[in-house]
């Protein structure tokens, strides 16, 4: 294996988060166990929200279910970084995504905010 090659790539990362299976999906949560592989997850994520910015057909409620189950199983250290991403377009493919991490309410639990005085 070539030493500059990331593994995982951002191909297959994609395709991880494209097909969501129950394999994927353990697959994706080891790979957000570490924190070195954060690069990884997160170039695969633009990946997948670039193909689907390209695709003829625009799977909103996948994108959203996507969002939802990213913001509920990444750790903490990924909220800020997976709402970044979901920002970074206004095409109707990011802001799907954008619901569902919203929904999911994981940038809240990481980072709360302080009670008002």
């Amino acid at each position: 294996m070539t030493a500059n090659i990331p593994f995982p790539d951002r191909e297959t990362v994609a395709e991880k988060l494209a097909a969501l299976s129950e394999a994927d999906k353990s697959y994706l949560a080891l790979l957000m166990e570490n924190a070195a592989q954060d690069d990884n997850l997160l170039d695969g994520l633009r990946r997948h929200l670039d193909l689907a910015t390209e695709s003829r057909f625009l799977n909103s409620l996948k994108l959203e279910n996507l969002g939802l189950w990213l913001g509920t199983q990444a750790p903490d250290r990924l909220q800020i970084r997976l709402m970044e991403a979901a920002r970074s377009s206004q095409h109707p493919a990011y802001q799907a995504f954008r619901t569902g991490l919203s929904q999911s309410g994981g940038l809240e639990k990481a980072y709360p905010r302080s009670p008002e005085r």
